[in-house]
């Protein structure tokens, strides 16, 4: 496995949430997601009442996940693209999920996980990174 992929697989491991983006009926979307790596895949949970993962299930994906908002001077994001699976996570990979929200839009959280298998893994970095503030505070 090349030395960019291992470093992508490390980065990706330090942040707990990412976006997925697949095709639903012809148009793009994108959605945060929790992750976590289990050898060399990416295993994801989100709130099934969202009905995404029906889109995601057998689908080509692209997972992102970066460390841009942190504020940091050197920033990097990673990108994983390959096919999505509903699968059931074991005991051990549910654990490492952490603690389920309570509620996605004030409905009960129903978690379903997917499972990438990554065919194309893509790492950048940004150096000397300007932080900014926002624009309109809140």
């Amino acid at each position: 496995m090349p030395t960019d992929v291992f470093r992508a697989i490390e980065l990706l491991s330090r942040t707990p949430y990412g976006r997925v983006s697949a095709s639903r009926r012809a148009l793009p979307f994108t959605t945060v997601t929790r992750h976590i790596v289990v050898d060399d895949r990416v295993i994801l949970r989100l709130h099934r009442g969202y009905d995404y993962h029906r889109a995601l299930d057998g689908s080509v994906v692209a997972y992102e996940a970066d460390n841009v908002n942190s504020g940091a001077r050197d920033t990097w994001s990673v990108q994983f693209t390959g096919t999505a699976r509903v699968i059931e996570p074991t005991p051990a990979e549910r654990e490492l999920f952490g603690r389920t929200p309570r509620l996605a839009d004030g409905v009960p959280y129903d978690p379903v996980f997917l499972r990438i298998e990554p065919e194309f893994v893509t790492l950048h970095h940004l150096t000397d990174v300007p932080v900014f503030g926002y624009a309109h505070p809140l």
